[in-house]
């Protein structure tokens, strides 16, 4: 990281086309204009920041992160780390200027004059290129104490493979993550861009729950239902597509299920349910079930689908192997009169389990 801090006035900096926040962008897509990032980025909560140069200017220890880039045929300083600061910068000064149509921004601007250089001597550090500060913006917003929400996690990490031709593990080792977690990510990223292009989905909804999307990921009854089992385990340069086109219906439902639209509530609310979700699709009836009821109940599916049968092999199971341990010292407490009551109920129980399952001499 460079040591030494620079000033520069408002006008030169350019806010960045491909900031992960901005949404998925891949090499030989078309960037976003400058008018287009900043009417995204000043829909972002920045009042809060705005408040904050008003109050007490521009403090050179949060100077921006830049590099030199080409932009529309020209050299530009564009902000790679610190868009959401440039971003307020501009709208105030858009707001002094009286171009602001915003009353919440004239109201804050009210009838102060803003600090002494405010717009003329924007603290921010030169990189000679994104590189060098990968590292930086993974620990900072991926696995850092700023986190970006998780699908602006998985762009950087997809920028990171399609831009930079990294390999998982490299992605890894850059931003101090889990090699699987990598993989997720990025292999999650690539099916909510197939959304995105796919008709009649409700991406927005996608994106705002795009952690379920992420989890549900790692349970193989989603994995087999959307066929994407083969994806796992590969070199991320042959992800793409993730979904082939046998599987394109599916993942239509599979959205519609976990997201919803705006007539239809999702039938997985919480992401506590993901694992009853996989279970449900792995399950020929339980899918049928989906299909066919205008507003399927998860839980209802799940039981159709044998998932309570697969919880009573594994509480049957617990129960077995703790009484098999509780043998191998019960003997030596058999004068003990709480231990012979919670012995008669375990009886008891036993002798019910048995009637309910019509076992012979019960």
């Amino acid at each position: 990281m460079p040591e030494t801090i620079q000033y520069a006035p408002l006008a030169e900096f350019r806010l960045d086309p491909r900031n992960p926040r901005l949404g998925t962008w891949r090499p030989g897509d078309p960037l976003l204009s400058q008018e287009e990032v900043y009417d995204q980025m000043s829909r972002w909560t920045l009042p809060e920041l705005a408040t904050s140069f008003l109050e007490s200017g521009f403090w050179p220890h949060e100077a921006v992160l830049c590099v030199p880039e080409d932009l529309d045929g020209e050299d530009a300083l564009v902000v790679v780390e610190g868009n959401r600061r440039i971003a307020a910068l501009k709208r105030l000064q858009r707001t002094y200027a009286g171009e602001e149509q915003s009353r919440t921004w004239r109201e804050l601007v009210g009838n102060r004059s803003p600090p002494e250089g405010l717009f003329e001597r924007v603290p921010y550090m030169l990189l000679s290129n994104r590189t060098e500060l990968d590292s930086f913006l993974g620990f900072r917003h991926v696995t850092g104490i700023k986190e970006w929400r998780p699908p602006e996690k998985a762009r950087f990490i997809a920028k990171l493979i399609d831009e930079r031709g990294m390999s998982y593990r490299e992605v890894m080792r850059r931003i101090g993550s889990q090699t699987p977690v990598v993989e997720r990510n990025y292999i999650a990223h690539c099916i909510f861009m197939q959304m995105e292009q796919a008709h009649g989905l409700d991406i927005e909804k996608v994106k705002d729950r795009f952690s379920v999307l992420f989890l549900s990921l790692r349970t193989r009854g989603v994995q087999e239902f959307l066929g994407v089992e083969s994806k796992f385990g590969i070199e991320p340069r042959d992800v793409w597509p993730p979904i082939d086109a046998a599987h394109m219906e599916n993942l239509r439902k599979y959205a519609l299920w976990l997201f919803g639209d705006d007539e239809t509530d999702p039938v997985v609310m919480d992401s506590r349910q993901v694992d009853k979700f996989a279970q449900v699709l792995a399950s020929e009836e339980g899918v049928r079930y989906l299909e066919i009821v205008p507003r399927p109940d998860l839980n209802r599916a799940f039981t159709i689908s044998g998932g309570n049968r697969e919880e009573l092999y594994e509480l049957l199971s617990q129960a077995v192997v703790l009484l098999q341990h509780a043998l191998s010292t019960l003997h030596l407490y058999k004068d003990d009169d709480r231990l012979a009551a919670l012995a008669g109920r375990l009886l008891e129980t036993s002798d019910q389990v048995g009637k309910t399952m019509e076992l012979p001499g019960r």
